[in-house]
């Protein structure tokens, strides 16, 4: 899951600085959800997570967005705040304060150009003591706030099967689901659509695609329920 590695998104000035926003960038890659990283300055801290600092007049979101931009050429296809972090672990700019973002990128082919290497949640070494926590947080945070924004259709193309939205799934949350509850809940949260268009798979019976395409409900927006899929 490796890329070239590339300089840390450190601020301008290499001076230490008061905070940092530090963003949790999340991919497929090669069936398993990669974490973007760069190389360290030091054989202590040999991996960091895209950090930097806000340019006048740039929203945290906006900068964010911006150091995912500088490394993968692309907007990311989802944002949001994590939290702040100030709990006394050390960061490798020795910032006081950091805060996290999680973002998701859709899977793209290996040297399609992003700076930095891929690795996975489970295999962040290297890291200093908050980035870890940062990337701990933004894990958790993705697999909760699946159930309320359409994080694995922005991972997406516009159409696809019901087999390769269950994969996402499964991908981002890191287990295996059921595939006749997975539809089920599907069903019940009104979020896909048919169309007209089918792919032949075989010998078997062809796939049909869907799109993302939420109903407004009564009882307000609701995500796939995945404590209904035991």
């Amino acid at each position: 899951m490796r890329d070239r590695p590339a300089a840390p998104s450190r601020p301008a000035s290499g001076r230490r600085t008061s905070f940092t926003v530090d963003v949790v960038v999340f991919s497929p890659r090669a069936q398993v959800l990669g974490v973007l990283c760069e190389a360290g300055p030091s054989r202590r801290d040999r991996r960091v997570l895209p950090f930097g600092v806000p340019r006048p007049s740039e929203s945290l979101e906006r900068c964010a967005r911006r150091l995912v931009r500088d490394l993968t050429g692309e907007e990311p296809a989802w944002v949001e705040q994590v939290g702040a972090f100030a709990d006394g672990k050390r960061h490798v700019s020795d910032a006081e304060l950091s805060i996290g973002f999680v973002a998701v990128m859709p899977s793209r082919p290996d040297g399609d150009g992003t700076r930095g290497e891929w690795a996975a949640p489970n295999d962040l070494a290297g890291l200093s003591p908050r980035q870890r926590s940062i990337a701990d947080a933004a894990l958790t945070a993705l697999r909760t706030r699946m159930d309320h924004a359409p994080i694995a259709f922005r991972l997406l193309p516009p159409q696809f099967t019901l087999t390769e939205l269950q994969q996402t799934y499964e991908l981002l949350l890191g287990k295996r689901l059921h595939k006749a509850s997975f539809r089920r809940a599907l069903q019940a949260a009104f979020l896909v659509q048919p169309t007209d268009e089918w792919r032949s798979e075989g010998r078997g019976r062809p796939a049909q695609f869907f799109e993302f395409s939420p109903r407004k409900r009564r009882s307000g927006r609701r995500g796939v329920r995945f404590d209904l899929m035991g």
